[in-house]
């Protein structure tokens, strides 16, 4: 099995499409129009092997053949014009580009209470999304599993009182049709990065995905879900390193950096990092912050609670609100120096 990539030349009609399809289907391949390409596509999947580029080469408007070993085709760098910038909320909050975006607050809405106090002190300190889980995987069924819709409630309380946009995980298609209907960011979660089908409902939809990398896979697993997503149509996608397990057991995971170097390099999508999960230690989460923001990443993803002993889920990798504000300092005096925009 493998793939290629017919790409046509800009204003290529559908007389051209139908032809390099024919060539493909004759050939006892399949192939599918990209809907999100900047040049008419077509993805051949299939036994590839038997294909020449040439005979594609030799249609009218076609203007390159891609064989791709590892890269997904709507995603890599060089493939568009520039990178992407994902508007969210209308416009109100950019990812990507020049722009260093803070996304914050607790790990699970707990009650619309403790959340209003919270995104009121993310607020304060300058904070751009409000993150909160209404639907929360944990690794024990017998834990807090979120609110549900009483928590996307809860959150869109807090969005209508503090102006701040809204990310929360959807966890299947039931989930995922109501987090629509709240959220500003749909967050697809590490343990559902291979989810196909999840990937596929979730990219016919109009509203950001930001995609977490799995705890176990690869940069090209994690960019061909991406490319689930694209290829439904859906083109703004953000990815989120968040942490993956290796054999270190003094914390939670291991915060994969050279994955955003790599990701960035190869990949034409925001790419933000998330030090809560990624360390699973309050210690680590500022100097990580830091980091992530040196490479520079387009953002972070960090947890806060202010009664973290109190917490329902996470609350050892939870900034209190005092310590966030002493982040968004650094942050806003590394800016100068790192040359972006928070």
């Amino acid at each position: 099995m493998g793939i290629m990539f017919v790409v046509l030349r800009p204003g290529s009609g559908k007389a051209d499409l139908r032809r390099v399809l024919r060539r493909a289907v004759g050939a006892g391949c399949r192939g599918r129009v990209l809907a999100d390409a900047e040049n008419p596509t077509v993805a051949v999947s299939g036994e590839t092997s038997k294909l020449e580029p040439s005979g594609f080469q030799v249609l009218p408007g076609v203007r390159e053949v891609l064989a791709v070993g590892r890269l997904a085709p709507q995603a890599p760098a060089g493939r568009r014009p520039a990178p992407a910038v994902v508007e969210v909320a209308g416009g109100k909050v950019r990812i990507g580009g020049d722009r260093f975006t803070v996304i914050a607050g607790p790990c699970v809405v707990e009650s619309e209470k403790s959340l209003l106090r919270i995104a009121r002190g993310v607020k304060k300190a300058g904070a751009h999304l409000l993150r909160g889980g209404a639907f929360k995987p944990r690794t024990s069924p017998y834990c807090f599993q979120g609110l549900g819709e009483a928590g996307l409630k809860a959150l869109a309380a807090a969005r209508a009182e503090t102006g701040l946009p809204i990310v929360t995980e959807a966890l299947d298609q039931r989930s995922l049709e109501l987090v629509y209907e709240y959220a500003d960011v749909i967050q697809i979660g590490a343990r559902n990065m291979q989810n196909y089908a999840l990937l596929k409902e979730a990219g016919r939809l109009a509203k950001p995905i930001m995609l977490k990398r799995g705890i176990s896979a690869t940069i090209d697993e994690w960019l061909m879900s991406a490319e689930y997503l694209l290829a439904e149509g859906n083109s703004r996608v953000i990815l989120c390193e968040r942490g993956i397990r290796t054999f270190s057991g003094h914390t939670r995971n291991t915060l994969d950096l050279n994955a955003v170097c790599v990701a960035r390099g190869l990949s034409r999508l925001p790419v933000i990092v998330d030090p809560s999960h990624g360390t699973g230690v309050a210690s680590a989460v500022v100097p990580m912050a830091r980091a992530a923001a040196a490479l520079p990443s387009h953002g972070i993803m960090v947890e806060v609670h202010d009664r973290p002993g109190e917490a329902l889920c996470d609350g050892h990798q939870a900034l209190r609100p005092a310590e966030f504000a002493d982040l968004m300092r650094d942050l806003a005096a590394m800016s100068r120096v790192c040359g972006y925009r928070l």
